[in-house]
């Protein structure tokens, strides 16, 4: 809480004054490739494409990566953006499923898309695909589902253009919650918190993720983790440490970690940096069958990258990412279930062999209570004194009723769900799951979008 308040109050010291709009014009200012992964994406990806079109940098270019859609995803595309296949020259610097066409725009209205269609292979794959035909020097790997802010590149940006005597190799940025918001050509126009308990508890746990938990990091550099669904990378340094690595579910942190791997073993000075703005918006799953298969893949994928790197476990020769944030991801990400569950096995058993105090059982149970409450609050109020987007006073009271409510009727599951993914990762098991999508509110029809089916 100490360290993500300190790093916040010197971010909004450094940006009060200002102008990005100096970004958009300045020659210095980097090449972005925007790369979006799309898979049965049909009900949205034309209006989705439009809005990463229109945002507002100099230098940039959009790649669509159709992913084997088995819908009318491409169709679509084609349709509506008059594209046509080119003889684009495509070289394999990072290995992926095969491209069976790249396609442009006739229309020179169009001329920053490009679209790819290739057999199907994950959404790793797919980026890698990306990768491949990207042309500048930064790459912006996102959810085609998500909505950016019209300056979230000239924001992200910015750290990359002020590297001094360390090397940016990657900047994570805000992901905000869009349900029951309203959204206007690409941008949400009106926050409200979610209808349904689980939808506000991801508000809450958002708000703890971003603005504390990875401010802090970022304070000390000891970042291990960038959002897959909005995220900044040296395109350079990609391509030599291998580009994403397809037989995780946890690709993002797992990236992130190898890019700091690379640089701590050869002793280059670098940074992740992070960007504590509302920049990008997704829809959260409401549903608890949806949220279970979310949280199951999440800790799949930290098992996954803590083992494949567990060289870096205690060695000093990795400095903070070995000695401070992989043990944190190790105890308090990964083994947190597990010790929870630990930890009411013993209560039961105390309480079975009569060597229970129930004054002391309250006593602390009463303390841990409070002190979730206490976590919880500041990371809202952090948002309040940062950006201040829940002005009604009602969604604030339902926030607060969620913070009450949320030790002892939510986190429960979440460490059930928890386990889950420990056993489904000791069975073998793999794959991302279905996530269903009922689509953002338009505040200009209120109407809603069909379901869609995440990649598998």
């Amino acid at each position: 809480m100490i360290l993500s308040a300190l790093e916040m109050r010197d971010h909004r010291r450094r940006n009060r004054f200002s102008d990005y709009e100096d970004i958009i014009t300045s020659p210095m200012a980097p090449g972005v490739s925007i790369l979006a992964p799309a898979y049965n994406e049909g009900q949205t990806i034309v209006q989705n494409v439009k809005s990463l079109l229109s945002l507002h940098y100099g230098k940039f270019e959009v790649i669509i990566i159709n992913d084997g859609s088995k819908d009318d995803t491409l169709a679509k595309l084609i349709s509506a953006f008059e594209l046509e296949v080119t003889d684009f020259a495509y070289h394999q610097e990072i290995a992926a499923n095969p491209v069976r066409g790249i396609y442009k725009s006739k229309n020179r209205s169009y001329s920053r898309l490009i679209v790819i269609d290739k057999e199907n292979g994950g959404k790793a794959d797919a980026l890698n695909a990306g990768i491949n035909v990207s042309s500048k020097e930064l790459l912006a790997c996102i959810d085609v589902d998500c909505i950016l802010s019209h300056e979230s590149l000239t924001r992200m940006v910015r750290p990359f253009m002020e590297e001094t005597n360390r090397k940016v190799i990657a900047v994570g940025g805000v992901i905000g919650i869009a349900n029951n918001c309203d959204v206007q050509d690409g941008t949400v126009t009106k926050y409200r918190v979610p209808t349904t308990l689980l939808g506000r508890f991801q508000v809450i746990e958002y708000c703890r993720a971003f603005l504390m938990g990875r401010m802090a990091w970022t304070r000390v550099n000891g970042l291990m983790l960038i959002s897959g669904a909005f995220g900044f990378f040296n395109r350079e340094l990609v391509i030599e440490v291998g580009g994403y690595f397809p037989k995780t579910v946890g690709e993002d942190m797992e990236l992130v970690v190898r890019m700091r791997r690379y640089m701590e073993e050869r002793n280059i000075p670098y940074k992740v940096g992070f960007v504590p703005d509302p920049l990008c918006w997704t829809e959260v799953p409401e549903n608890e069958e949806i949220l279970s298969r979310q949280r199951n893949r999440w800790i799949r994928g930290t098992i996954e990258t803590l083992q494949l790197h567990r060289v870096i476990r205690f060695n000093p020769n990795y400095n903070i990412m070995g000695m401070l944030s992989y043990p944190y991801w190790n105890v308090f990400e990964k083994m947190a279930p597990v010790l929870e569950l630990m930890g009411l096995i013993y209560t039961l058993i105390l309480i079975i062999i009569g060597d229970f105090s129930a004054f002391y059982f309250i006593a602390l149970f009463i303390v841990l209570y409070l002190l979730s409450l206490l976590v919880s609050s500041f990371s809202i109020l952090y948002e309040q004194i940062s950006y201040n987007n829940y002005k009604d006073r009602k969604d604030l009271n339902k926030l607060i009723l969620t913070i009450l409510l949320e030790p002892l009727f939510i986190h429960p599951k979440i460490v059930y769900w928890g386990l889950g993914g420990h056993w489904d990762f000791i069975k073998g098991k793999g794959g991302w799951g279905q996530m269903i999508r009922t689509g953002f509110k338009k505040s200009e029809d209120k109407k809603s979008i069909e379901p869609t089916d995440l990649n598998p």
